[in-house]
C-alpha cells in the first residue's frame, strides 16, 4: 500500500562550481545593505520619512538643478490651469 503514504519529493540541487554561502538564486539588490528605505512595506509616511533620513544623512544634498526643473514645471502647470498669482498681492 506504498501509493498511500506519499511524500513530497525535496530537491536540494547544488550547481557544480558555486563555492559560496547562502542560496545562488537569491535575488538581492546589491546596494540593499547599505539604504534605509529598502527593506519591509511600511505605509505612505513611514516611506516618505525614511527617504528624507536618508537624504539628510547622505550628506551630498539635493542637486540644485533638479529643484530649478521642479519649480520650473510647477509654473508651467500653474500656467496652464490659469492660475491667477493676483492672490497673492495687495
Amino acid at each position: 500500500m506504498g501509493f498511500l503514504k506519499r511524500t513530497n519529493k525535496k530537491f536540494d540541487y547544488q550547481p557544480r562550481y558555486y563555492k559560496g554561502e547562502g542560496s545562488p538564486y537569491k535575488i538581492k539588490h546589491k546596494f540593499d545593505e547599505f539604504r534605509v528605505t529598502a527593506g519591509e512595506n511600511k505605509g505612505l509616511k513611514g516611506k516618505f520619512n525614511d527617504a528624507f533620513d536618508e537624504l539628510k544623512n547622505s550628506g551630498r544634498g539635493v542637486n540644485k538643478t533638479i529643484l530649478y526643473i521642479i519649480f520650473l514645471l510647477v509654473l508651467i502647470f500653474l500656467y496652464i490651469i490659469d492660475f491667477d498669482l493676483s492672490i497673492f498681492y495687495k
